[in-house]
């Protein structure tokens, strides 16, 4: 019997004023208020939810489940903070967190705020951020930290613009932000870019006074870093009175991810003046750098002992690999105490980019010696060394192993295998793998379009791209890209113009990349003056911008706005690379600029410090041997400090036929025989043409001969006719989405 009915009955004996009943019932009375009140004290049922609170706290609890089926079967009810920590400490799968979530929902706890922001967190970290927003919109109150929790969900996975788009929510309806609320919506600027949204985060915390916090200040260091926006970045840093560890290492990435490697190890230098000590994540970001002196930062690693560190090793692994010293990255990982499959994953891919398939091979077996399971990025740097088609045997023993260990379903790999047998000029395996694609994604249309436009496959590249657009994939700066690049191939420029006219109409972005693609079609393709126009529209021209048209010029026989054009770069600061002087070169041999040639050839070595490379060299042979300097082109030849190939001589072959030098000519044809170049049927038509010239037949016929017996005619052209594959083109660029 409960207290409260007693109560009722002594209201009832008072009622009735009777005297005796009463003094009857107080003794039976007091023994129940007695025994009701010692339950109540009793430890046992004091401290028992508190002591199953106690487990789900500690540091290495048993399942949550198990625990939580304990409660229940000892018939304890379990309170908010029960089921709070079962959420947020325990918890260890999706599937354990719908079984939570179904008692919840029982036991009407859901609507207790600790419980469903801790649900609602649980379902963010999990990935799944659709039933994070619905036990959001459920839950009848929310705080700061509901809304911390849901901001963090969307941008942890992903969701930048929703998330700023709730905090922008979370001000309208008068939730005051605190620093964790800046911490956690301030990365969703930087990953999206959206660069003023984060200024208006930061101008916020300047009202409310979050400015001043460290970690507010170190993430939005971070933020004008990752946006390329140093000055802020720099600004702020300086302007920061109680700098820790973190903010220092965030200033040095925020130069290293730009490029400014001397900036980064200035300030840590700065870092260690101050007294700060450099721990694991410094070095990373260092070596990240690529800075110069590298076995400086690697002697500081091994002074401070950082080298027993797994990610500082991968870090230099990784710097000496990229860099081409692979016995100092072999060392460093032999010397490794734990080997794992990162440490080893930059050596197999700068062993692969070289083209050196055996190393490649064997580091991967390696990694099967060791017992540890290759990725799918593994399988992909390993894929792009295959780049000869003697290597199909090795491709497609990799291509069962990744079928066998199903590493086939990875889309990247895919993509990989794509590529690799687009090298191998094998279009029907690329269809075979696109067509058996679960997921096609944009990178998986982009490579099927790359793949056709390399192997000449146009009609089939327009049919993938409207193919891509009916699937509800947009193209990209690159699916454009390839696309013109398919025009070049054509040559044709009314097909160019069309793809020009849908990146207009579709307000598609215009990158650098885009511009000088386009501007290199138009070049090409007998539009310089399209190109022209293209180009003077830019505002701040990259360098592949201004190569791209120094070659339109040189190409299309405009030699001296090359040359223009070259001086207008220079005074605008922007400084040539090889590519730069190879059109350069190109444009003084189509125009037989001999002193200009000579000129630009010494400022490339002696004011810039280019070394000239084989096509540098062979630019330089063909505007002496065009311009009658055999001997000097010869001379030239022997003084080169590369290689010459077969371009090189036979640029040196066509200046003798064009001044009959039978003697020197034939000596140049031994030398492009001696090289392995008896295939190329240019090399024979020359010969014939000069034996013709000089009236010496029989020769003439013996060419004649040795062409036929190689497979040539000698005479063989194309032409390009825009007929079908035009029209397709130019119905599918026209039709809007």
């Amino acid at each position: 019997m409960q207290p409260a009915k007693f109560e009722t009955m002594i209201l009832v004996c008072n009622a009735r004023s009777s005297s005796s009943i009463l003094l009857r019932l107080l003794p039976s009375i007091r023994r129940h208020i007695s025994s009701t009140q010692q339950k109540l004290s009793s430890p046992q049922l004091q401290t028992s939810i508190y002591k199953w609170n106690s487990i789900l706290k500690s540091e290495s609890p048993p399942s949550p489940l198990t625990v939580f089926k304990q409660i229940l079967q000892l018939s304890i009810k379990p309170n908010d903070l029960t089921f709070s920590l079962l959420l947020t400490n325990t918890c260890s799968s999706y599937s354990e967190a719908q079984q939570i979530h179904t008692h919840l929902i029982k036991c009407g706890f859901h609507r207790f705020v600790v419980v469903g922001t801790a649900l609602l967190n649980l379902y963010a970290r999990y990935g799944y951020v659709f039933f994070a927003d619905q036990v959001f919109e459920d839950m009848p109150n929310r705080d700061v930290v509901s809304w911390n929790a849901l901001i963090c969900g969307y941008s942890y996975n992903g969701y930048d613009s929703d998330a700023f788009e709730l905090f922008c929510e979370m001000l309208i309806q008068d939730f005051e932000p605190c620093r964790v609320t800046l911490v956690t919506v301030i990365p969703s600027c930087t990953r999206s870019g959206l660069l003023f949204c984060g200024k208006s985060i930061h101008g916020l915390g300047v009202k409310v006074g979050l400015d001043v916090d460290s970690r507010v200040q170190n993430s939005l260091v971070d933020m004008y870093g990752k946006c390329n926006d140093l000055d802020s970045a720099r600004a702020l840093f300086e302007k920061m009175s109680d700098k820790c560890i973190v903010s220092w290492n965030t200033m040095i990435c925020a130069y290293a991810q730009n490029g400014y490697f001397d900036e980064a190890m200035l300030v840590f230098k700065q870092m260690l003046k101050e007294s700060f000590s450099a721990n694991s994540v410094t070095i990373v970001s260092l070596l990240s750098a690529n800075y110069s002196p590298m076995d400086s930062t690697h002697s500081y690693v091994i002074k401070t002992g950082l080298d027993m560190d797994s990610s500082v090793t991968t870090s230099l692994i990784c710097m000496y690999s990229r860099c081409g010293k692979m016995e100092l990255a072999g060392l460093l990982y032999m010397l490794m105490p734990g080997k794992n499959l990162v440490s080893l994953t930059p050596i197999i891919s700068s062993y692969a980019e070289k083209g050196d398939v055996a190393s490649a091979v064997k580091c991967f077996n390696e990694i099967r010696l060791l017992d540890l399971k290759p990725d799918a990025v593994v399988m992909v740097s390993i894929l792009h060394g295959f780049k000869s088609p003697n290597c199909v045997g090795p491709a497609i023993s990799f291509h069962g192993y990744g079928i066998k260990s199903g590493l086939t379903t990875d889309t990247l790999v895919v993509n990989g295998l794509i590529s690799l047998y687009t090298k191998l000029d094998n279009i029907e395996a690329v269809f075979s793998l696109f067509r058996d694609l679960q997921e096609r994604t944009l990178i998986s249309w982009n490579s099927m379009i790359s793949s056709c436009v390399q192997l000449g496959r146009w009609n089939n590249a327009v049919n993938l791209f409207c193919q891509m657009k009916i699937d509800g994939c947009n193209p990209d700066p690159t699916t454009i890209v390839s696309l013109l690049s398919g025009c070049l191939q054509i040559g044709s420029l009314h097909t160019g113009r069309g793809i020009h006219g849908y990146i207009l109409r579709h307000h598609l972005e215009m990158e650098d990349f885009v511009l000088t693609a386009l501007i290199d079609m138009y070049a090409k393709c007998g539009s310089i003056g399209y190109a022209e126009k293209l180009f003077w529209c830019i505002k701040g021209p990259c360098l592949a911008t201004w190569n791209a048209m120094i070659m339109g010029y040189g190409t299309s026989g405009f030699e001296f706005e090359a040359l223009q054009l070259y001086s207008e770069m220079v005074k605008q600061g922007q400084e040539p690379d090889e590519i730069t002087f190879l059109g350069v070169l190109s444009s003084c041999s189509h125009g037989c600029l001999i002193q200009e040639g000579r000129r630009y050839f010494r400022i490339m070595r002696e004011e810039f410090g280019i070394i000239p490379g084989v096509q540098h060299c062979a630019s330089m042979v063909d505007l002496l041997s065009r311009s009658g300097f055999l001997d000097e082109a010869v001379m030239f030849i022997r003084n080169m400090e590369v290689e010459p190939d077969s371009v090189v001589w036979l640029a040196l072959l066509s200046g003798c036929c064009t001044y009959r030098d039978v003697k020197l000519a034939e000596c140049v044809a031994k030398q492009i025989l001696f090289l392995g170049h008896h295939n190329c049927g240019g090399f024979y038509v020359l010969m014939s043409n000069l034996y013709a010239s000089t009236d010496r037949w029989n020769d003439v016929a013996r060419m004649r001969k040795m062409i036929k017996d190689n497979g040539e005619d000698g005479f063989s052209g194309t032409s390009i006719i825009e007929s079908d594959a035009f029209k397709l083109s130019q119905e599918c660029l026209s039709t809007e989405q």
